[in-house]
């Protein structure tokens, strides 16, 4: 009886533990970073953050910072085109990295623009969600442009989640218009 008794303990102690290690994943932890390198935005450092920024418009914290990104200054560029995401998904498609791989080809032989990285989402979701997942698109895209050999010093990533969409009717084909990340530059 003892024995019994010891390894229902023990099961439950292994369930215990193997809960605990599994935490959902927040908005920091988007898509892997390449090679190992830290993914942090120009002005931010560790620590708690904030998701309302000077202007009153939330954003979400691109590495848990206690320093909000400096957004000021940026300004829309015809250079770099928004690439789009498929509904609910972070992930970057075959032809969002295509056009990644010119975005990070221009910014390697401009060195000295910075990049701001704003993701956005469709209307459909809580503004909670969509400002986490607009988070992660732009994640997911810094991340794509870091791999690819653009420092990640010189590139700001803000969530507007689905607070400013490029189309405002209630159609499929205007949702798919939202789901984006779009680009700003600044030069240094």
């Amino acid at each position: 009886m003892r024995t019994t008794a010891l390894i229902v303990q023990g099961i439950l102690l292994a369930g215990l533990a193997a809960g605990c290690a599994r935490t959902p994943a927040t908005s920091t932890a988007a898509a892997p970073p390449p090679s190992g390198s830290s993914l942090t935005t120009p002005g931010t450092s560790a620590g708690g953050g904030s998701p309302q920024s000077a202007g009153g418009t939330r954003q979400a914290s691109s590495t848990a910072s206690t320093t909000r990104p400096r957004i000021d200054g940026f300004k829309a560029t015809e250079s770099l085109s928004d690439i789009y995401f498929e509904f609910d998904k972070y992930e970057l498609t075959a032809e969002a990295t295509k056009t990644l791989t010119a975005h990070a080809e221009w910014l390697k032989a401009n060195p000295k623009h910075l990049v701001l990285i704003e993701g956005h989402c469709d209307e459909r979701g809580t503004d909670s969600y969509n400002l986490a997942l607009g988070e992660r698109r732009a994640k997911a895209t810094q991340n794509y442009l870091a791999a690819h050999g653009v420092r990640t010093a010189r590139i700001t990533v803000i969530s507007y989640g689905e607070e400013r969409p490029q189309c405002a009717e209630h159609t499929e084909a205007c949702w798919e218009k939202n789901r984006r990340a779009h680009f700003m530059l600044k030069a240094q």
